[in-house]
């Protein structure tokens, strides 16, 4: 493909980034441009400048990336999400959750208390989407108690919540990393943990100093355990391994429960609730199926398989390769705004790098994985970047601009490919 062609393929990319973050940044103001807006200008262009096929073929096109599995997935999560939080929040159940974390967490460590506490759920549930919607509302609530940056407690549960979905054994991005390089998962596991262990650990110093000033205020009210157990009922489930969707549905059963024998609201006032917090979910919803239309059409362009024969043309050693690899899955998330579609994307193409270069299978299995959750972890459009804007009524930019944990963990693996370390995965 000629190098004109090719980045015709990725102009919707270009048009997407030129009318948000360059607009956003100009105007010096990112609320100037919706991002929904953006994605709809963008996805016009998309289906306009899409030539060879009819209009009625580019639409289609367009419509079946809009409505794929992964998408419809998506949408079925903030749905669920939506009315799960409207329904905990109504009931109390963020209220008393931040009563109970003041009376436990240790004075001044509040901001890395619940990164630590975020990095141990979504080890244990091995998804970030998960991880997020139980725990944005009540790092928000914290946030509000304690008078503090709302947009930087959302960001800490953010960071932690890619933690988890980098390392754990039940993760789907690890699943599919592992899968794709031929690799167990306890050795990738502990290749990976060289790079993510210092990356949280430099994080959690970070917050440590940030969050000194932050303390728990001198009166804190009782505690109604009662209305936290839709929080634990959804840790507890998601931990034994039980599908979101029917995670989020248990919560949402449990809430109305609550809600009606402590008499907060009835049948119909429940189901009002659940429509309200649906109805927040809108604009998430939108931006999902645009982002997913628009690139299906950059992929049909084959605007991803430029650069890839772009990107592979110019390895030179070890090195080289390994950085290749990490650009490689690192823009292709930019492109789908899913890691683990990211993942299956490069996957075989690392393989082939990895064989012809000497490449360790389990240091590009954990290569593959972190840097695609580090860039899902700080663009805008990313599932868990705007569900946890959605929760906390932000908009994901306020939310990047306290992202550190993703930032430290490409910094730290960027390291890792440039001085060859951990030795035993990189001979």
């Amino acid at each position: 493909m000629s190098n004109k062609k090719g980045l015709f393929a990725l102009s919707p990319l270009i048009v997407f980034i030129s009318l948000y973050l360059v607009t956003s940044i100009i105007a010096g103001d990112f609320y100037k441009v919706p991002i929904s807006v953006a994605f709809m200008l963008s996805s016009i262009y998309a289906v306009a400048a899409c030539t060879g096929v009819t209009l009625k073929e580019r639409i289609d096109t367009f419509s079946k990336g809009a409505g794929t599995k992964g998408i419809m997935l998506m949408i079925w999560v903030f749905i669920l999400a939506g009315a799960f939080a409207a329904s905990a929040k109504t009931i109390g159940s963020i209220d008393a959750t931040v009563n109970m974390m003041l009376s436990i967490l240790p004075e001044n460590m509040i901001l890395p208390g619940i990164f630590l506490a975020t990095c141990f759920v979504s080890m244990s549930i091995g998804t970030s989407v998960g991880c997020i919607v139980a725990l944005v509302p009540i790092a928000a609530g914290l946030a509000t108690t304690t008078g503090s940056n709302i947009p930087m407690f959302v960001a800490v549960v953010v960071g932690g919540a890619f933690f988890g979905d980098n390392l754990s054994f039940i993760s789907d991005t690890t699943i599919v990393a592992t899968s794709t390089q031929g690799c167990k998962m306890s050795d990738k596991f502990k290749t990976n943990s060289f790079i993510a262990f210092p990356a949280a650990a430099i994080s959690f110093v970070l917050y440590a100093i940030i969050g000194s000033d932050i303390s728990a205020p001198q009166q804190i009210p009782a505690t109604d355990y009662i209305k936290i157990l839709p929080y634990i009922i959804v840790i507890i489930t998601a931990v034994c391994g039980m599908n979101v969707l029917v995670v989020m549905t248990i919560g949402i059963v449990i809430t109305g429960i609550i809600g009606m024998t402590e008499g907060i609201f009835d049948i119909y006032g429940w189901f009002g609730t659940m429509g309200d917090g649906i109805l927040g979910m809108s604009e998430l919803i939108i931006i999902t199926m645009l982002a997913g239309g628009l690139f299906e059409i950059v992929k049909r362009n084959g605007g991803i398989e430029y650069i890839i024969s772009k990107t592979t043309a110019r390895i030179n050693g070890k090195r080289g390769a390994e950085a290749i690899i990490a650009m490689l899955v690192s823009f292709v998330d930019i492109c789908t705004a899913n890691n683990t579609v990211a993942i299956i994307t490069v996957g075989g193409i690392a393989r082939q790098i990895s064989g012809k270069y000497g490449i360790d299978n389990r240091r590009a299995a954990c290569l593959l994985d972190t840097f695609s959750c580090m860039m899902q972890g700080i663009i805008p459009y990313g599932a868990q970047m705007l569900m946890a804007a959605g929760l906390s009524h932000l908009v994901p930019t306020r939310i990047m601009m306290y992202s550190f944990y993703p930032v430290i963990l490409g910094f730290v693996a960027a390291l890792a490919i440039l001085f060859r370390f951990p030795k035993t995965y990189t001979k």
